[in-house]
């Protein structure tokens, strides 16, 4: 493909990522896997262009751009070398008119900034969170040890205590390593969230977003294979993906359990007293390996059991996430006012379903990967005061500063992406 032809390339799979977030759609991710597979005419280097333009693209302008188009003529105000590319030729885009609509370069809507600024964030703090992410891996010390792995390329130890980071584009799931099980992608400030939890050999624990299990392996990790991990999640999908991980992490000890939203707390009876009692047989159930259970989505009433038993409850919330933008740069298009307000509402609900399920002397950890305090602080500050059992234990973390009652990362602080991780010790 012709230069001009990877730029109208990129101007009509951002008008699709556009519509995906005003309709809600796939995220870009998707929709740039879908166009290579339709024109499998690009080669690699092609895709690899494309990519590059629609992200850069999308990073550079902060509300919802009127189309493609509109947002590759911002990036070329950024890189002027792209409008000598709108000549009109054979597969490019048309010449560049006076007065067309051109996108505003910004890092969010005004709205978000306001929201970042009163939280503590400065216009560098803001600007470095649609930078480009590094690629950064865990060591699975249940099958290797940082010091002595071999990989194909270079790497640098991070401040997580089994973190390792690299040079952007590597194909890690093509590795050798990476197949065996003895090594993770997961960020730094993720890995630290799992090391704030401070998860132990033998501990009942409970990852209660687990989603895909990224949180969980390294919780098992931490724990040696000894206790138990009930993973929990309202998404098939998501929990779907646990069993197949942990069979090839070598994690023995986790558990999938499928929950119906707002029904959530009448499943622990039984799970935290050891017994699952039978489930909705209408519904299949998780498909599970070596390392994991099977789980349904259990009805009210279903299980009859008791609370209050587990050791350590991990609450990785659902959020805006304004902290993971580097990787995901289109869904700061995404949140509104109203998404905020009930990611907010959400979060405090599950805070207080993890207070019942703990026990006395032991502990909830909350993580949202944003850094807006009404997700961050505030939420750690509101638990608090509902739940007057609860006393802040502060994580001793090597990155991070302190916020409010928890400690905060941000990208141009840590270069990590960013999160709020708080602890409550139950006296």
């Amino acid at each position: 493909m012709t230069p001009p032809a990877r730029v109208q390339a990129a101007i009509g799979i951002l008008d699709s990522i556009i519509a995906a977030a005003r309709g809600n759609g796939a995220p870009a991710d998707r929709i740039l896997a879908e166009w290579a597979r339709a024109n499998r005419y690009a080669g690699s280097g092609d895709r690899r262009a494309i990519r590059d333009l629609v992200y850069d693209g999308i990073r550079c302008c902060g509300e919802v751009p009127v189309s493609g188009r509109a947002a590759m003529l911002a990036l070329a105000k950024a890189r002027p070398e792209l409008r000598d590319l709108f000549d009109g030729s054979r597969h490019a885009p048309a010449p560049i008119e006076s007065g067309e609509p051109v996108a505003n370069i910004d890092t969010a809507p005004r709205w978000l900034r306001e929201e970042l600024q009163a939280s503590g964030l400065d216009r560098e703090e803001q600007d470095a969170l649609t930078g480009r992410a590094p690629l950064d891996l865990r060591v699975n010390v249940l099958k290797a040890s940082r010091d002595t792995l071999v990989l194909p390329v270079p790497a640098e130890p991070t401040a997580a205590p089994d973190g390792l980071r690299l040079s952007g584009g590597q194909r890690v799931e093509e590795w050798p390593q990476w197949q065996a099980g003895e090594i993770e992608v997961q960020d730094t400030g993720s890995q630290l969230a799992c090391v704030a939890a401070r998860a132990e050999p033998g501990m009942m624990v409970v990852d209660l977003c687990a989603g895909a299990g990224g949180k969980t392996l390294a919780l098992g990790a931490a724990m040696a294979n000894e206790g138990r991990i009930i993973a929990c999640d309202t998404s098939r999908m998501r929990l779907g993906r646990l069993p197949s991980r942990a069979d090839r992490a070598g994690v023995t000890i986790a558990e999938s359990r499928l929950l119906n939203p707002l029904q959530e707390r009448d499943h622990f009876h039984d799970i935290l007293g050891g017994n699952p009692a039978e489930a909705d047989s209408a519904d299949p159930p998780v498909a599970a390996g070596d390392g994991a259970v099977a789980g349904r989505p259990v009805s009210d009433g279903a299980l009859m059991g008791r609370l209050g038993t587990a050791d350590l409850v991990l609450v990785d919330a659902p959020c805006s996430g304004t902290g993971t933008w580097r990787r995901n740069p289109e869904a700061r298009w995404r949140v509104t006012p109203a998404i905020l307000k009930e990611h907010a509402a959400l979060q405090a609900r599950l805070l207080d379903l993890a207070a019942e399920l703990v026990r006395p002397g032991g502990q909830v950890s909350y993580v949202v990967c944003s850094l807006l305090d009404i997700e961050g602080a505030d939420q750690a500050a509101a638990f608090l005061e509902r739940h007057p059992q609860f006393a802040s234990a502060v994580p001793q973390l090597p990155l991070g500063r302190a916020r409010g009652t928890g400690i905060r990362l941000t990208p141009a602080h840590d270069q990590t992406d960013g999160f709020f991780i708080a602890n409550f010790r139950r006296t």
